[in-house]
């Protein structure tokens, strides 16, 4: 795994602490208690709730190790004391399709990849679309690559909020 800073917004920062704190203090003891029962009803070998609790354990674990990595490395960034006069991490960004005649407009918040909901207007910076648009400003047009081939839309304001 790279060393390298993640970046996430405060909110995106609680949510995995509480996350990580659930983990912690709920569904780690909940798979131990699971591993134990299992164990109880004899032969490991042939026993799925055992290997199903184990399974549980194993995963639990590593989602613990991926948070706490996370939050090691974790660059929390403000975006309502965000100054840049070009779109950055943190923005809030109306677009407009100007793809195909549609002119519907969209609005998405960049935010870091555990934070990203594109249905909740939260757009991972890790997306191409978040990536078109970083550097950019008002009035400026972005082609983006989709499934359904080649969007364009044009950046109508941003602000950090």
């Amino acid at each position: 795994m790279s060393e390298e800073s993640v970046p996430m917004t405060i909110e995106g920062k609680k949510k995995l602490e509480e996350e990580l704190k659930n983990l912690l203090q709920n569904e780690r003891p909940k798979a131990i208690r699971a591993i134990e029962e299992a164990r109880g009803h004899g032969d490991l070998s042939e026993n799925a709730e055992y290997d199903v609790a184990k399974e549980r354990q194993s995963f639990i674990e590593g989602r613990i190790q991926e948070i706490n990595s996370k939050l090691a490395r974790a660059q929390v960034i403000d975006p309502k004391k965000t100054k840049s006069e070009t779109i950055v991490f943190g923005a809030t960004v109306v677009l407009e399709d100007i793809s195909n005649g549609n002119n519907k407009k969209v609005t998405y918040k960049i935010v870091g990849v555990d934070e990203a909901d594109v249905q909740a207007g939260r757009l991972s910076i890790a997306s191409p679309l978040a990536r078109a648009m970083i550097g950019k400003t008002d009035g400026e047009v972005i082609s983006v690559t989709t499934p359904g081939g080649i969007k364009e839309f044009e950046i109508v304001e941003f602000s950090f909020r």
